[in-house]
C-alpha cells in the first residue's frame, strides 16, 4: 500500500515503511527493482522532482519516460488510486466495469483481479498463447506454461487509462519464473466480491519508473524500463541532483 500518511516500497523482497514527507515535497518518486535481485542491486526512491538518471544513457532524464494518469483518493480508503477503464490483450479488449477502481499496492506481491475480470483476462491469455504447452497451474496461480523446450513469447498486456493513455505490463512484468521449466500468468483471482476489483501489485511495478505527485493528483508510471535497455539498478547517483 501506499497510504496516505506514509509510504511503503519493496526493496529486495522486503517491505520498508518510510514516514511521510513534510508537504513541501510534493513528488515521491520511486524506482521499484526486481524483489528477486540481489541486494547490489537496490531500488531507490526519492523525494523531489529530479532530473534523475539511469545507465548507460547517463543523458536521458528517466522522467521523460513517463505517462501520467490522474491519482484518486477513496473516502474511508488507504492508499491510492488509479481508474482503469479496460484490459486489453492482443487488440481484444476484457470488460472492465464502468467506474472500477484500481488500487496501487506494494504489500500484495501479484496484481489481484475481480474473479469476472480475471476469467476474462485469463480466458482471452490462454486462448493467445495456445501454441505454449500448458504446465500445472502453481499455487497461487492458475495459467502456467512448460518452458522447458521453447522460449516465452507472450503478448503485452495494455491497463487502458483515462485519456487514452496505457499502462502497459510486458513479459518481464506478467510472467513470473517458478523454476526453470515452468512459469505462470502473475495475476490472482481475488474472489468474485473483491474490493477494489483491481489492485496492482508490486511484481507489476519491477523495473518501473513511478511518481506520486500529490500537489497535483498524478501518478507517473513507466512501464518496463527493460524495453528502454536499463532497469532500476542502473540509477546513476553521480549525476542526480
Amino acid at each position: 500500500m501506499l497510504p496516505s500518511h506514509g509510504t511503503t516500497a519493496s526493496c529486495n523482497g522486503t517491505r520498508i515503511q518510510i514516514v511521510a514527507p513534510p508537504t513541501r515535497f510534493a513528488h515521491i518518486l520511486f524506482l521499484v527493482k526486481n524483489i528477486n535481485a540481489q541486494p547490489s542491486a537496490p531500488g531507490v526512491l526519492f523525494f523531489g522532482t529530479g532530473p534523475y538518471y539511469l545507465l548507460p544513457q547517463s543523458n536521458v532524464d528517466v522522467r521523460s519516460y513517463l505517462s501520467y494518469t490522474p491519482l484518486l483518493k477513496q473516502q474511508d480508503s488507504f492508499g491510492y488510486f488509479i481508474s482503469v477503464i479496460s484490459i486489453v490483450i492482443k487488440k481484444r479488449s476484457i470488460n472492465v466495469p464502468a467506474n472500477t477502481i484500481t488500487k496501487l499496492s506494494t504489500i500484495d506481491p501479484y496484481t489481484t483481479l475481480r474473479t469476472d475480470i480475471y476469467n476474462g483476462v485469463v480466458g482471452r491469455f490462454s486462448k493467445v498463447t495456445k501454441r505454449i504447452p500448458h504446465a500445472k497451474p502453481v499455487a497461487p496461480f492458475s495459467l502456467c506454461y512448460n518452458t522447458s523446450t521453447t522460449g516465452l513469447r507472450v503478448p503485452d498486456i495494455d491497463f487502458s487509462l483515462p485519456d487514452g493513455k496505457k499502462w502497459t505490463i510486458s513479459t518481464a512484468n506478467s510472467i513470473k519464473e517458478i523454476t526453470n521449466e515452468v512459469a505462470c500468468l502473475a495475476f490472482v483471482d481475488g474472489g468474485a466480491t473483491s474490493e477494489p476489483a483491481i489492485v496492482m501489485g508490486a511484481f507489476q511495478f519491477e523495473d518501473n519508473f513511478l511518481e506520486f505527485d500529490l500537489q497535483n493528483s498524478t501518478f507517473g508510471f513507466s512501464s518496463s524500463l527493460l524495453r528502454k535497455k536499463t532497469s532500476c539498478a542502473n540509477f546513476n547517483f553521480t549525476l542526480a541532483n
